[in-house]
């Protein structure tokens, strides 16, 4: 299994076109191949934080996912929405 903690700040005032952009991407990659979840949390202290946490059985399954049409289109389009963002995975034990 492999765990993708993804966090990202919002540009101020964009949290809510942040929200409904994210959505098709959510949808499509929780419908992949491999996704065992995919989920996005707001952090309770800071409104413009959000962290996708994902979930994946395996390197092709992340493989898949990263060179999916969704996944091409957010990575994209979210310099409109993001100000800085850190990517972390880990592999389950």
């Amino acid at each position: 299994m492999i765990t993708i903690v993804a966090r990202n700040v919002i540009r101020e005032g964009k949290q809510e076109d942040f929200l409904k952009a994210v959505q098709p991407l959510i949808e499509a990659s929780r419908a992949e191949r491999g996704n065992v979840f995919y989920d996005l949390y707001e952090d309770v202290a800071d409104s413009r934080a959000f962290c996708f946490i994902e979930r994946w059985a395996d390197e092709e399954a992340v493989a898949a996912h990263n060179a999916s049409p969704h996944f091409r289109a957010w990575t994209a389009a979210k310099a409109e929405f993001v100000e800085a963002g850190t990517v972390a995975r880990y592999r389950q034990r």
